[in-house]
């Protein structure tokens, strides 16, 4: 039998907290406090992720894609969000979506982002997005959910294996955070092409005027 999930260590997020509805609401009334510069740092809070996954695994890969909806997706190649199994069988994912990081969200000095502001986590750009999809590929199995301003409107959905583990965080940011979009393009650019995070090899698909 699985060890119950009130025993399991916190390390980045709080496995008890499914969503913390009090945590999504304050990122959605402060918009510009926990987005500055709209779309592009959304884009590096979810880099600063695949990047920790390259520097505990040697390296990795990821890509970018800006696509025409105005929507932004991030892929990467690293072990995929940590799952686990409870006491009655059912697989349970990390809450990186829908509740704070720990590490950083109270602790806006304790690292910034590559466009000098403080990263507060993945839950900044689920809180500010219309929708989310997140859909994850590890050894144990993969599935896909959605969000919708952080909010989980779908179960895990299973889908099918393809030999390959890694992350995938498609997102369309609120109207709000896309202003700007064309400008920030090109930051974003050179900002993931720059050497922000060693060992992670970051590419840019920009299919937005497509």
């Amino acid at each position: 039998m699985e060890a119950s999930r009130g025993s399991w260590v916190n390390t980045t997020h709080d496995w008890s907290s499914v969503i913390d509805l009090d945590h999504l609401a304050q990122i959605r009334r402060s918009p510009t406090e926990f987005a500055p510069g709209g779309s592009l740092h959304l884009v590096l809070e979810v880099l600063a992720y695949a990047a920790d996954e390259a520097s505990s695994r040697g390296g990795g890969r990821c890509l970018v894609t800006l696509h025409p909806d105005g929507s932004l997706s991030v892929a990467d190649d690293g072990r995929g969000t940590d799952t686990r199994t409870n006491e009655q069988g059912q697989v349970v994912k990390k809450p990186v979506m829908a509740s704070k990081d720990l590490r950083f969200f109270d602790f806006p000095g304790a690292e910034l982002l590559p466009d000098g502001h403080p990263r507060r986590g993945m839950s900044v750009v689920a809180a500010l997005s219309e929708w989310l999809i997140h859909t994850n590929r590890r050894l144990d199995g993969a599935w896909t959910q959605r969000y919708e301003h952080g909010i989980p409107v779908t179960d895990l959905e299973p889908v099918e294996a393809d030999g390959t583990t890694g992350t995938l965080v498609h997102f369309r940011p609120d109207e709000p955070s896309r202003s700007g979009e064309t400008a920030a393009e090109g930051r974003l650019e050179r900002l993931a092409m720059a050497m922000a995070w060693p060992g992670l090899d970051v590419q840019v698909d920009d299919r937005s005027s497509g």
